[in-house]
């Protein structure tokens, strides 16, 4: 495994609100090749750490970098075009109106026509239930289906890099298994770094390298996700369960 370092946050503090602050001075990296996932109770900064890497919300202090570049004050849309960033929100992440194929084109937009053509059938080989649907609205998947659609358009323009928010949410154990499937997949064949906000703590666990437990905006425990599972007081105090 690499060790070069995508994604760096260096004691970042955000928020939604000039006197609230969610995350409170947040450290965290993420290596080439690698599965990181982030956990803790609800409230405690996970989607908003995303949120402030991504480009949502600007650190107040502290940097975002991706590569080695202080991408802290980069909008998203720009972030996304000029960094080889891509996220997948928890809900709303693909257009239900459209079918699989202008999903997929929506994913590559700013790619050259000849590209996205190119990149969408080598996704449809990867994940086939795009190919046998591709003609087909993505109102009529499954949640799980939806959620590969929405992870085979954020890999359109081939991201180095990949934010996840809670990719199972609402997801039945067959269709969990499949998604999760799907995220090893994309470490290990494109070589993403991948980033990943998770309520399925020790599923979550089962295929990241590394993770973060927070806490009330900071990072409260770390260490090789395999260490994480085993440590009897970890699973008890933050793992019991579902850590949302």
């Amino acid at each position: 495994m690499s060790t070069q370092d995508m994604i760096v946050v260096d004691e970042a503090v955000a928020g939604y609100t000039p006197d609230v602050d969610i995350l409170r001075g947040m450290s965290v990296r993420a290596r080439q090749d690698e599965i990181v996932t982030l956990l803790g109770p609800n409230g405690c900064g996970k989607s908003t750490l995303l949120k402030t890497i991504a480009g949502y919300l600007t650190p107040r202090s502290g940097r975002v970098l991706l590569e080695g570049q202080d991408v802290s004050s980069l909008p998203v849309h720009r972030k996304i075009q000029q960094t080889g960033l891509g996220f997948v929100p928890q809900t709303e992440n693909v257009f239900t109106s459209l079918s699989i194929r202008e999903n997929l084109q929506v994913g590559g937009h700013h790619l050259p026509e000849r590209a996205v053509r190119e990149r969408m059938e080598e996704l449809c080989q990867h994940y086939p239930v795009l190919k046998r649907k591709f003609k087909d609205p993505a109102a009529s998947m499954s949640g799980g289906e939806r959620q590969i659609l929405a992870l085979a358009r954020a890999l359109m323009p081939r991201p180095r890099m990949l934010l996840l928010d809670e990719p199972s949410a609402g997801l039945s154990p067959k269709m969990l298994a499949e998604v999760f499937e799907a995220v090893q997949q994309i470490r290990d064949h494109e070589g993403v770094c991948i980033l990943m906000v998770e309520q399925n703590a020790m599923e979550a666990l089962r295929i990241s390298d590394r993770a973060y437990v927070l806490s009330m905006g900071r990072v409260a425990l770390t260490g090789r996700a395999a260490d994480l599972m085993d440590d009897p007081q970890v699973r008890e105090l933050y793992l019991g369960g579902r850590a949302a």
